[in-house]
């Protein structure tokens, strides 16, 4: 029997699509159905390995744990890793197939829908439903032809769509109705019915602006979902969700600065940390000075080098620098460990023009760009007090030099990862994850001087799944939804 499709389309970015997939995900799997999530193509730096040795969308990782399934990179087969404002690494089912700018992208994707058939093929060979993510705005229509992400690929499969607008942000019934009126006729004969996302205060005022809406669009209204505050515990896609990190913890005891560069990747390392009640992990943004801190933490980026010197034009190398010399604990993951050795070179323009520059010098080390990217899952212990951890690597480029005497981390295998300075007050990895180990979180913790940890972060993360999945089933036409969908 072949699965049945449901696809969530949005009025803009940023209206709750990936959430409400998750917890729908979540939803229909209690139901007892095998259920797997999919988005034909993605925009993100934040990227999840997957067991068949690629990378997805993380947004889509966190779909498949709702869905209570392996990842696999059909999940999201064409995921787009901005390297600049203009320009996009493209990874196909998995795997760097290239770059492009933008205007030169969108001539490849007709040729790229056959690899989002293909993997949307494969995942409904094994799935009673396959629920499918959309990307931006459905009514981009300057660049509907060619498109493999909105209506382009809900046409293809003659997937029936349910389009999301956020209340939250204002305008909603604009968005909608501006929707109807902006998209051809055929495509918005796929949409069947509207969700109107992050409802705050009476839910009640917005009776008759759903009734509106119904009646001018021809839609029907399947729910007014109100503002689910337990999101923040999810791990976060875009970042633009890294601003909500922004506010002050008063009363906690550790304090861990992060400087918010343009290319960050993998941030999602960082969620674990800001549900510890006793850390304030601040997200430093451009035109302010890092604060005074326990721990400086520079994260993953797409970028190296070009990250490496906007930070040197914000002035956080002087303020690093300065907490150093107060005593201050440095860590760097991914391509923020490649920044505190004293070389990075790109002699074949990886990551941007090709070229060497000088690291922060925080670390003896060298690393040179290049070679096949770096995809698999990583665990083992950390040297200085064997705590375990878990995580993956994502990475190109070779690390050396005197300072991986000092190892970070050993893996299960015996092989080591990651340098550190004589004293341990500066260190870097390549590994990804390393806070989501609760173990491992509570040992940093410890060694800053805090009191470990008591959170269990696995276990708030599928609490969380299942809060918004009963949420939704409170707020949504589930019946109607049903029947859309065919079941």
């Amino acid at each position: 029997m072949t699965a049945k499709i449901l696809m969530i389309q949005g009025t803009g970015s940023d209206v709750g699509k990936s959430l409400l997939v998750a917890g729908l995900c979540r939803h229909f799997a209690d139901q007892g159905l095998r259920v797997r999530p999919f988005k034909p193509q993605n925009m993100s730096n934040n990227a999840a390995v997957t067991e068949d040795g690629g990378e997805i969308g993380r947004a889509q990782a966190l779909q498949a744990r709702a869905a209570r399934v392996a990842l696999s990179v059909h999940m999201n087969p064409v995921l787009l890793k901005p390297q600049s404002e203009i320009g996009a690494q493209i990874i196909v089912q998995g795997r760097m197939r290239g770059s492009a700018r933008a205007r030169d992208y969108q001539a490849l994707k007709p040729a790229l829908m056959a690899d989002v058939l293909d993997s949307f093929e494969r995942l409904r060979a094994e799935a009673d439903l396959v629920l499918v993510e959309g990307a931006g705005s459905a009514s981009e229509v300057n660049l509907r032809a060619g498109d493999i992400a909105n209506m382009g690929f809900a046409r293809a499969v003659d997937a029936p769509v349910l389009l999301a607008g956020d209340i939250d942000r204002g305008g909603v019934i604009a968005q909608i109705l501006g929707t109807k009126a902006a998209i051809d006729p055929e495509d918005a004969a796929l949409i069947k019915g509207f969700i109107v996302n992050k409802m705050r205060g009476d839910a009640s005022l917005f009776v008759d602006g759903m009734a509106f809406i119904a009646e001018r669009s021809g839609w029907p209204a399947l729910g007014l979902v109100p503002h689910f505050p337990q999101a923040g515990r999810l791990p976060a896609e875009d970042a633009l969700a890294l601003g909500s990190y922004g506010s002050r913890r008063a009363g906690a005891k550790l304090t861990i600065a992060v400087p918010m560069m343009p290319r960050i990747s993998n941030f999602d390392d960082l969620d674990p940390l800001a549900q510890e009640a006793e850390v304030d992990l601040v997200m430093v943004k451009p035109g302010r000075p890092l604060p005074v801190a326990d721990l400086v933490i520079l994260p993953g980026s797409k970028a190296t080098i070009a990250d490496l010197a906007f930070l040197r034009a914000e002035g956080w190398d002087i303020d690093i620098a300065a907490h150093v010399r107060r005593g201050g604990h440095v860590l760097g993951l991914c391509g923020g460990y490649q920044m505190l050795g004293t070389v990075i070179a790109d002699p074949d323009g990886i990551e941007g023009p090709p070229g060497e520059v000088e690291g922060l010098g925080l670390l003896d080390v060298v690393t040179r760009l290049g070679g096949d990217k770096r995809l698999v899952a990583a665990s083992g212990q950390s040297c200085a007090d064997e705590e375990p951890f878990s995580g993956y690597e994502m990475h190109v480029g070779v690390t050396e030099g005197p300072a991986l005497a000092r190892p970070l981390l050993r893996f299960d295998d015996g092989s080591l990862d990651g340098a550190s300075s004589a004293d341990g007050r500066i260190a870097g990895c390549y590994v990804h994850g390393l806070f989501g180990d609760d173990r491992q979180r509570a040992a940093w913790l410890a060694r800053l001087g805090g009191q470990g940890s008591n959170l269990a972060y696995d276990a708030v993360v599928e609490e969380t799944l299942d809060a918004f999945a009963a949420h939704l089933a409170r707020h949504l036409d589930m019946a109607m939804i049903g029947r859309i969908i065919g079941l």
